[in-house]
């Protein structure tokens, strides 16, 4: 899509575990440029957050991922970021050559201990692997025009 089709202001990433290993791309721009991050980018006008989720870890990581409960929220003044934790589902990680300059599984404790992964990286990731899920999706539906809805709550 185009970026006239970008909202800047909302972002999603996930934490996608398999075989005890974690999914980090290493960021080739920004404040990121260098460092192993988990994936993620921006929601696009008309999407979803899970969604553009979906999206952009295929696009970025070859990978399908299903997004699961939430497990971190940063927002400020000026726009949000949210955090899931992600089921793999199939594909082969590779790099997008764009945005990542490659896509790796991690041992977990290997990640946690690395100077190249980010502060905010390894919190998610230790809150991925905690025993306390974070919020639960739920099915809402409302009659409003305003639909579609995502409902998290603790259950």
């Amino acid at each position: 899509m185009s970026s006239e089709s970008t909202n800047w202001g909302q972002s999603v990433a996930a934490v996608v575990i398999k075989d005890n290993k974690v999914l980090l791309a290493r960021h080739t721009y920004g404040n990121g440029k260098g460092k192993l991050i988990i994936p993620g980018g921006y929601v696009n006008y008309g999407e979803t957050p899970q969604q553009a989720l979906k999206r952009e870890y295929m696009e970025e990581t070859n990978i399908e991922i299903e997004p699961q409960n939430i497990i971190g929220i940063r927002f400020n003044m000026h726009d949000w970021y949210i955090v899931f934790c992600a089921e793999y589902i199939s594909g082969e990680a590779q790099s997008d050559n764009d945005e990542n300059s490659e896509v790796l599984w991690l041992d977990i404790k290997h990640a946690l201990s690395r100077d190249d992964v980010p502060d905010l990286t390894k919190k998610m990731i230790e809150s991925a692997v905690s025993k306390q899920r974070g919020l639960q999706y739920e099915d809402y539906h409302a009659n409003t025009k305003h639909a579609p809805y995502s409902l998290y709550r603790n259950l």
